[in-house]
């Protein structure tokens, strides 16, 4: 007689992954975003200092809205410590959802996912912060794509690296 004894592996959320594949995922995106602007608009810098703007004006109000779309430091400084948190929060919900999804299950819900941003955050969001308004087009679009996807192929690079857990 053989007795087969089956066991379930799965994956715990990652959160040191989740944090750093937001880190990574917060850089790829805005390089991403500026290469964009660069390519199909003439408006860089003005709209990085516009975007940075906007940003910041979540914790420093709107006061700092444009005009001017000039360089501020205090500006770039909020807006990036808004940029990195939001990148890091979004991703660990992003990343906790993944669970053990192949590489190809997890780019294509990480996609899903920028979109899904993309429409809380330019759409949803703007009730608070109407300014957001002006930066819904394909670009912004394209960038929560990218954050997405760059999110959830980070978490799976670096949890794969952890051995998984079994249920007994």
């Amino acid at each position: 007689m053989c007795i087969v004894e089956r066991r379930t592996v799965f994956r715990l959320p990652d959160a040191r992954s989740g944090v750093l594949a937001g880190i990574a995922a917060g850089v790829v995106s805005t390089v991403a975003q500026v290469a964009l602007w660069l390519v199909f608009t003439d408006a860089f810098p003005d709209i990085l200092f516009r975007d940075a703007r906007l940003a910041a004006a979540i914790v420093l109000g709107r006061d700092v809205l444009p005009p001017p779309a000039s360089f501020d430091m205090v500006v770039m400084l909020v807006s990036t410590v808004v940029h990195f948190a939001l990148s890091i929060a979004y991703a660990v919900v992003l990343t906790a959802g993944l669970g053990s999804l192949g590489i190809g299950a997890s780019i294509v819900a990480g996609a899903a996912f920028g979109v899904a941003l993309f429409v809380i955050n330019m759409y949803g969001f703007t009730a608070a912060f109407p300014w957001f308004a002006a930066a819904r087009d394909a670009i912004t679009v394209a960038a929560h794509v990218v954050f997405g996807v760059t999110a959830a192929a980070v978490y799976h690079a670096l949890s794969a690296r952890r051995p998984p857990r079994a249920e007994e």
